[in-house]
């Protein structure tokens, strides 16, 4: 009974990155072309103590290829108390394109005022988020423009990933990213689409003001992401757009040590019982059941209930198909160096995403120096 159990939970798993990496091929590869540009856009940036990130953001912006009156950026100051406000304010002053206003908290999330708050206060009807942690390419917006120029958008996801990966625990963090990377656009490809991120995502005002903004998960801290993309898919399904160019590529930074990682990780897993699409948490059980039940075919080998080759099994298939996804993944963000760390991480992984599966359940979190309670 056990066996059987473990091997339906396999096979459904094997199905399942199977399927991704078959969707993940089917997302072609846009190319962006040298043609006018037209679209107009409002860049919207919260920030919270990131005087050490806003250089290379900032240097990024300035590098921007668009035509700057084309664009505007809102910076939301969400009671910073380092330098962050200051720098932002030097920028401003020395471009006539930036904004900057002060956060007013009105639920339990302070991303989603925020964001609110910038939309209120924007001009125009694109609106494109990221974070202040992140670098964006020269040609960011320039992808944007060609992708809404040839295609009916409403709601765009794009890609991001890690860089500075000196470290064991840097490089175990950008393969677990690259494997939500690789889910991300496989989800677009077999016409499921259930993950996106906030540091490089798209959407038009009026999309936003149709689907009432953040309403009715607002006392969730995280979540501006997959909510928006749960209401957009609801509201507008045939709108909802993979933008898979290199070009479009926002990195960020992974988190300093393990504690950070802890967190963030429990942050995200903390919105996963919210979702109301009935695909995002099929997955999320399913890739929790199957890191559940290494660990319990480990013990069982142990107290010989099954064997060690059968363990040894369950682990290779999952092994395999992983690694395919994330070569596929890696070689799109141009990181395939990254796998010579996959197969330790790989042992790693079921141990850590256990742990923070439970944690997230009877624990709350840290983030940016602000306690949240389950």
């Amino acid at each position: 009974m056990i066996t059987t159990l473990i091997i339906i939970i396999s096979i459904l798993y094997l199905i399942l990155i199977g399927r991704f990496i078959i969707g993940f091929d089917k997302v072609s590869h846009f190319i962006i072309e040298d043609i006018e540009s037209k679209t107009r856009f409002s860049i919207i940036i919260p920030f919270r103590n990131e005087a050490e990130n806003l250089p290379n953001l900032l240097k990024s912006i300035s590098e921007l290829n668009y035509p700057k009156h084309l664009y505007e950026v809102l910076f939301i100051n969400d009671k910073s108390d380092d330098k962050s406000h200051k720098l932002v304010t030097r920028f401003r002053d020395s471009h006539h394109n930036i904004k900057l206003f002060n956060n007013i908290r009105l639920t339990n999330s302070p991303k989603k005022d925020a964001i609110t708050l910038a939309i209120n206060q924007s001009q125009f009807n694109w609106i494109v988020t990221t974070d202040a942690d992140c670098i964006l390419p020269k040609y960011w917006l320039d992808s944007f423009d060609y992708f809404i120029q040839k295609n009916d958008s409403a709601f765009i996801v794009a890609p991001v990933t890690y860089t500075g990966l000196d470290s064991f625990i840097n490089r175990f963090q950008l393969l677990d990213f690259l494997s939500l990377q690789g889910a991300t656009i496989g989800g677009f490809g077999i016409k499921k689409p259930f993950l996106c991120n906030g540091a490089n995502l798209a959407y038009t005002k009026q999309l936003f003001e149709t689907i009432n903004g953040f309403e009715g998960n607002t006392k969730i801290a995280s979540g501006d992401d997959i909510f928006m993309l749960e209401k957009a898919l609801k509201q507008m399904p045939k709108k909802v757009h993979y933008l898979k160019n290199k070009h479009s590529v926002v990195l960020t930074k992974p988190q300093k040590n393990l504690k950070g990682l802890i967190a963030q990780r429990i942050r995200w897993a903390a919105k996963t019982s919210n979702y109301n699409n009935l695909f995002a948490k099929a997955v999320g059980l399913l890739v929790l059941f199957l890191n559940a039940t290494l660990i319990c075919t480990l013990i069982l080998s142990i107290v010989d209930i099954v064997s060690l080759k059968f363990l040894m099994y369950i682990w290779v298939i999952k092994f395999s198909v992983d690694f395919l996804l994330l070569f596929k993944t890696a070689r799109f963000f141009n990181q395939e160096h990254v796998l010579a760390s996959y197969f330790f991480a790989s042992i790693l992984y079921p141990f850590f995403s256990i742990y923070i599966a439970f944690v997230s359940v009877f624990k709350g979190y840290k983030w940016k120096g602000r306690a949240y309670n389950k």
